[in-house]
């Protein structure tokens, strides 16, 4: 959940999610990261993280020809969460 100061803010925030299955708008304020940086964080190539990333709600898209990317932490957050879920819910089916 990231810069949520609190539990109420978090609350709300997973409430959103759920209503909606989509986050609340990314704040402003929040440190958001680059192509780079998350390439080097989870240890990919800039390209998979581009196409992890390309187009997940939330994340900064800026440019036609050349696009360069900013990732919110909340939006980094929730697809490591997504991506590790992914791995429990292949166990539980073998």
């Amino acid at each position: 959940m990231g810069n949520l100061s609190t539990i109420e803010e978090q609350q709300v925030e997973m409430r959103e999610t759920q209503a909606t299955g989509t986050p609340s708008l990314v704040r402003h304020g929040e440190r958001h990261y680059s192509v780079t940086e998350v390439a080097k964080l989870w240890a990919l190539s800039r390209d998979s993280v581009r196409r992890l990333f390309r187009r997940e709600p939330g994340v900064l898209v800026m440019g036609d020809r050349y696009v360069t990317l900013r990732i919110p932490e909340s939006v980094l957050e929730r697809v490591h969460r997504r991506l590790s879920n992914a791995d429990d819910i292949q166990k539980a089916r073998s």
